[in-house]
């Protein structure tokens, strides 16, 4: 059974994170996407057809899976549409602008007997599966502090609605919603969030700077990200009682699909070695230091479990319920920033 997907928003997010691995994952087929950008469209995805608007899409009877990639404020009606339509649906991070949005789907989503998740692709990053690969094996023995950044330089502020002063807009909701997403994958739901929230640049109306602090007892997860960091410093920091573990450098996935590379080939989702995080840990007594080889990213992944989650049967690959926590978290986090005081996780919007 060949599943026919289609596609509404074909910008960044749906041409480098969604259509290249569409095409590549046995038992999709990209049939149509909605796009103001016919020509973009069809000549990156020959044979496709483009819709003008998302109530044509919805329409179509043979279109049973809908990705959607739009602005954020889009992602809670053109989801509950396209439950009411009948459809499964997978929705770009972040979920929705509020958790209150997310439960309604989730809940729309079950009385309809439809698959909903949501596309938190960096669970597939090589740096990370390598990270809850370290957790998993508790090689560093109990964690005291684990931190993540994602940080990058981009002194301008530019004219897109990722930096509007709108409702989910903002690196909190865009590159928080992967760090929180990671954390809450290796530690589950934290007692209580700080956060620390700016805009920094001149001209910024939208947040592009955040600190949270996420407290899990004895455990610490620092999540971090700036706008105006040149030089990096490490992706991740892991310190426990037995080790600890530095790694720099990031996920070379999207860079790869930028420049028109597909999953499968030739070094693909596989880092550089002089990128390899660096692991100091007691053996008997002994200090012992290396490197350990980063595993291969894989975001095909993904939709190789959406195939499964649709025509098996089987879980879905991020199940509603994590990402609208996500949403809580960040939710928490806002009114931290604005109370001056950590909050409890359970106290959501």
């Amino acid at each position: 059974m060949t599943i026919q997907v289609g596609l509404i928003g074909y910008g960044m997010s749906g041409a480098v994170f969604h259509a290249p691995l569409i095409r590549h994952v046995e038992g999709l087929k990209l049939a149509a996407v909605v796009s103001s950008k016919p020509e973009k469209v069809l000549g990156e995805n020959p044979g496709v057809e483009v819709l003008s608007s998302p109530e044509e899409l919805l329409a179509r009877k043979d279109i049973s899976l809908i990705v959607i990639t739009t602005p954020n404020t889009l992602h809670y009606p053109l989801a509950k549409a396209a439950i009411d339509a009948g459809k499964h649906v997978v929705v770009e991070k972040p979920f929705t602008v509020t958790s209150g949005e997310a439960e309604e789907l989730i809940n729309l989503a079950r009385k309809r007997g439809v698959l909903l998740s949501v596309y938190h692709n960096r669970r597939w990053d090589g740096d990370f599966l390598t990270v809850r690969r370290l957790v998993e094996s508790g090689c560093l023995g109990d964690l005291a502090l684990y931190e993540a950044h994602y940080d990058r330089y981009r002194p301008k502020v530019r004219d897109r609605w990722r930096e509007w002063d709108l409702p989910g807009s903002g690196t909190l909701y865009d590159l928080g919603s992967h760090l929180i997403d990671q954390a809450l994958v290796l530690f589950g739901r934290p007692r209580t969030v700080w956060a620390d929230l700016g805009a920094q640049r001149p001209g910024a109306k939208a947040v592009d700077y955040f600190h949270l602090v996420l407290d899990y007892g004895s455990l610490k997860a620092i999540l971090h990200s700036g706008s105006l960091v040149r030089r990096p410093g490490p992706r991740f920091q892991l310190h426990g009682e037995k080790g600890s573990f530095i790694k720099y450098g990031m996920d070379p996935q999207e860079d790869q699909l930028k420049q028109g590379a597909s999953p499968g080939d030739p070094g693909y989702g596989r880092e550089r070695e002089e990128d390899h995080g660096e692991i100091t840990v007691n053996l008997n007594g002994l200090t012992v230091r290396g490197r350990v080889e980063t595993l291969p990213g894989n975001y095909a992944s993904y939709y190789e479990a959406v195939v499964e989650a649709i025509s098996s049967n089987r879980p879905v690959p991020v199940p509603p319920e994590d990402a609208r926590d996500v949403i809580r978290v960040i939710e928490c986090a806002i009114r931290s920033d604005r109370e001056k005081r950590a909050v409890a996780f359970a106290r959501s919007e």
